[in-house]
């Protein structure tokens, strides 16, 4: 019989194997997109429905996901989701018609959505103290992006696009079997069917969202993900409009991006396991909000009256340098994509799957919108920087939300400590109403609330 941590490092292995299948199934259209457009003949704006119906799709269907991997266990859904996923896959290699295509990417999204169930099933196998590190792993999987973006093409120009689905469709049908076979229940859901319990009703599930701090985690993990995953679409286009590269330089460097972003999640995990979620997210939030302010400025020409007469200059951030940030961007991001999911199943350790889908949604909703802001921002302000002026405004009003509620818990926490005090005449003004915050008057926050 195999130890609990051998079981352990089993579980969060398949899961993230699982998930890497799934996120380079998800990916699928950034690839096979391209020719179903020359076959059909779409517009670019067909094209950009066809290719965000998928990542939309992946988004929405988060929450639920988590929700019924709370209630049935993460394994059991995962399973299905990966099979049915799968057929979606293989369908998109016997339709003909747009509209059918389209059908087809929604079920292809769901591979989306096998994020929420894999952090439900895999934190539920961890104690507090190694559930950042686990997660961060098993965030790891975001690499299966680049395994699509430098695998697909040479399996597309040796089968067509139509057998290259269908080795996807095989490839994650084969890891649905093999997740199942190769993985057990987790201890919760174990405990649970053990003792005879009936699944939490969806409702019960949903309670948490109530709380303002679930959407304060959501606009960090919007920032986080959905920002990254924007800017790996955007960059290319940046890249051949700002600095005039080639389609393939301009992929190559946008890699360049993007892999900090996935490789270094497992250590920002870690790092939220050992010096705390909190403080790897002020410094997330700290970097980025500096190089977003500086990717925002525009290049500009200046003149200076001299002493003999005008000085012309120009400011403008060299393509190498520009590189660099944005290399720094996507690691801080990666660090900060593990510390908002190792928030999650301390404050609501029930509840991961629901809360853990509606961050995941929101995020994904990030990579599906902002994009879109890019384009908008780009035609009404004319600066091609002003993408990078929208993330400066995204991330310091998530750095200031974040400094605001973290001072708050500081306060009620520190009304609490005072109120163990004696009421001595000699502590009075301790316990004088400025001391106690706006707690009420005796400090104490009610029972049962979480955190700001």
């Amino acid at each position: 019989m195999a130890s609990p941590a051998r079981r352990q490092h089993q579980a969060l292995g398949v899961s993230t194997f699982a998930f890497t299948v799934c996120f380079a199934v998800w990916t699928i259209f950034s690839i096979v997109g391209i020719r179903i457009k020359q076959d059909l003949g779409l517009s670019d704006t067909e094209f950009g429905i066809l290719v965000a119906t998928p990542i939309l799709t992946g988004s929405l269907s988060r929450i639920f996901l988590g929700i019924w991997a709370d209630q049935y266990g993460g394994r059991a859904v995962y399973t299905v989701l990966m099979a049915i996923t799968a057929g979606a896959t293989w369908m998109l290699s016997t339709v003909s018609t747009y509209p059918m295509f389209l059908l087809a990417a929604l079920g292809v999204g769901l591979a989306g959505g096998s994020f929420a169930v894999g952090v439900a099933f895999v934190s539920r196998w961890f104690d507090r103290g190694r559930q950042g590190t686990a997660l961060g792993m098993f965030g790891i999987g975001n690499v299966g992006a680049a395994v699509t973006n430098f695998g697909a093409p040479f399996l597309l120009l040796a089968v067509g696009w139509e057998r290259a689905a269908q080795v996807y469709a095989v490839v994650l049908l084969a890891t649905a079997v093999g997740f199942f076979l190769a993985t057990k229940e987790d201890p919760v859901t174990a405990r649970r069917k053990a003792m005879g319990e009936k699944p939490r009703p969806a409702f019960l599930q949903l309670e948490p969202l109530r709380h303002l701090q679930v959407w304060r985690f959501s606009l960090y993990y919007f920032f986080v993900f959905g920002a990254f995953v924007a800017l790996a679409l955007w960059l290319p286009r940046y890249y051949v409009g700002v600095y005039g590269l080639d389609v393939k330089s301009a992929g190559m460097l946008a890699a360049a991006y993007a892999l900090p972003g996935s490789v270094f999640r497992a250590l920002g995990g870690y790092l939220s396991d050992r010096i705390g979620a909190r403080s790897v997210m002020y410094w997330t939030f700290l970097v980025s909000v500096l190089v977003c302010f500086f990717l925002s400025y525009p290049s500009t020409d200046y003149v200076v009256r001299g002493v003999e007469g005008p000085i012309a200059f120009n400011i403008t951030i060299s393509l190498p340098v520009f590189v660099a940030l944005t290399v720094v961007l996507g690691f801080v991001m990666s660090l900060g994509k593990a510390a908002v999911y190792k928030h999650i199943p301390v404050y609501y350790p029930e509840h991961v799957g629901s809360v853990g889908g509606l961050v995941g949604m929101i995020g994904g909703l990030g990579g599906f919108i902002l994009p879109i802001c890019f384009g908008v921002m780009n035609d009404l302000v004319g600066v091609w920087t002003s993408c990078f002026m929208l993330l400066f405004a995204l991330v310091g009003t998530a750095l200031v939300w974040m400094h605001l509620a973290i001072r708050r818990m500081e306060r009620r926490e520190a009304a609490e400590r005072l109120d163990l005090l004696p009421e001595l005449p000699e502590l009075l003004s301790v316990h004088a109403p400025e001391h106690q915050g706006a707690l009420g008057p005796r400090g104490r926050a009610s029972p049962g609330t979480p955190a700001a």
